[in-house]
């Protein structure tokens, strides 16, 4: 078990708040609960107590005391009870209907109750990766991290240096020299999980921050049944956030955007990676200059908060705890001044693998696309292939060029074999203006492949 596995082991219930066994307790206000209760009724009808914890994340002794406040208001009545306390379906009444309506008219988020704006300040404070208490990436949890993957010695401790630090990072170097890959591992190495809110309470707005897709639950096995119920459930237990945003990033998508239709905010993809990580990939082809996106996160990675508008104008203040990592292809100094620079914790560059180092990379793509390694078709590649068109030797083309061989059998219907003919099909179709097998004549280190013995050799002289 790696360092960072062992961490993992603890208690998953210490790392959510208590349920909360009362309304006061929730932090919030009673008419927003009935809000809620009124809404989730009217869209289902008829619903069972246990259903109606399911659906607001809330305990039972919490929506007893709003039922029965409902009651007395005559929202909601019994439609049917069973033999035990919790076998009882309620429903709304006639003014409550009427209630629910005007409700859902201004508002028709049904889904659970949203923690305050306090509550989740002071639990992202509680689960900063820099926070002291929060557990560190060691060398043996690297190494394991990235398993067989081909990292630099260099790479790998500015890597361990950077996720120490929590501070930002840039990955620069050609396209294709696997960048995208590093910092999705990069990612997976944060340690620990972390409690995320399903939604957050912003004055008397709601605000979208739990999504399945992004937000993934932990990996090791959580604690039984009884722990789980004795949490807040407006919780989700989760793997540190990776939230990547690319090419497409606006300077409107780094604020809260208001959905009219559900009369509900949806929260920017740096609020949503909050303890975990933001990658922005392809740095330089956002649809705001580099200069002003890295201002604006300039005192947010300083102070910690941001500051995010609502509908009006009104600002708000909100946490701000994430590994900022960017990634480009192109040069850093034509994107960034040297201020800018200088706010970058590190500049990490991914740049061409060794020869050793590729060979080894290439023979691993071969297994996991089950098409056998041979020795003169790779020192074709190295010594004939890549240096006539000046290719560097980059982590993504072991993959696609073996992808592409096997596409192309597939086609055929043959089995994918790894041979000069091949690779100069599939060299041919990864770059423009390459004609299959041009340059193998003039390549005197081709020569040695005649002892090989392969009769297709004969094709390409």
């Amino acid at each position: 078990m790696t360092d960072v596995e062992s961490s993992a082991t603890t208690d998953d219930a210490t790392r959510l708040p208590p349920q909360p066994k009362s309304v006061r307790e929730t932090g919030l206000e009673q008419a927003l609960l009935v809000e809620l209760v009124a809404k989730a009724m009217f869209t289902t009808g008829r619903i069972h107590l246990p259903v109606l914890t399911g659906k607001l994340r809330l305990s039972i002794n919490v929506l007893r005391e709003v039922l029965g406040f409902m009651l007395a208001e005559q929202l909601v009545e019994v439609a049917s009870r069973g033999d035990s306390d919790l076998d009882v379906n309620y429903q709304l009444t006639g003014n409550g209907k009427l209630r629910a309506a005007e409700f859902l008219a201004r508002c028709r988020y049904t889904g659970p109750a949203p923690v305050t704006l306090q509550a989740y300040r002071d639990m992202v404070q509680r689960q900063a990766a820099r926070h002291a208490a929060q557990p560190r990436v060691s060398s043996a949890g690297l190494a394991a991290a990235f398993g067989e993957d081909i990292l630099e010695p260099a790479v790998r401790d500015m890597i361990g240096a950077a996720l120490q630090s929590s501070r930002s990072l840039l990955l620069h170097g050609p396209s294709g020299s696997g960048k995208s890959t590093l910092a999705r591992k990069l990612g997976q190495l944060l340690p620990g999980a972390i409690g995320v809110p399903h939604a957050i309470l912003v004055d008397h707005d709601i605000v979208l921050v739990y999504d399945p897709l992004l937000h993934l639950p932990p990996q090791l096995p959580q604690r039984q049944g009884e722990d789980r119920r004795s949490v807040d459930a407006r919780w989700a237990l989760c793997q540190r956030p990776q939230i990547r945003v690319g090419a497409e990033l606006s300077a409107a998508m780094l604020d809260l955007r208001y959905d009219d239709t559900g009369g509900v905010y949806y929260a920017p993809p740096h609020l949503m990676a909050n303890n975990g990580m933001l990658l922005i990939d392809d740095l330089g082809r956002q649809r705001l200059a580099t200069a002003d996106l890295m201002n604006r996160f300039s005192a947010p990675l300083d102070g910690g908060a941001d500051q995010l508008t609502l509908e009006g104008g009104h600002k708000v203040g909100v946490p701000f705890d994430v590994t900022l990592v960017l990634a480009t292809n192109l040069p850093p100094h034509s994107l960034l001044d040297e201020s800018l620079m200088r706010r970058i914790g590190y500049k990490i560059p991914v740049g061409a693998l060794s020869e050793s180092n590729y060979r080894s990379l290439f023979k691993r793509q071969c297994r996991l696309t089950r098409v056998a390694f041979d020795e003169c078709a790779f020192d074709y590649l190295i010594t004939c292939l890549h240096p006539s068109h000046g290719r560097a030797l980059l982590a993504s083309y072991p993959r696609e060029l073996l992808s592409r061989i096997a596409d192309f059998a597939s086609f055929a219907g043959a089995q994918a074999r790894l041979s000069v003919p091949a690779l100069d099909q599939a060299w041919s179709s990864m770059f423009a203006g390459c004609i299959s097998g041009a340059a193998a004549p003039s390549q005197p280190s081709f020569t040695p492949l005649a002892v090989c013995g392969d009769p297709l050799l004969e094709r390409i002289s």
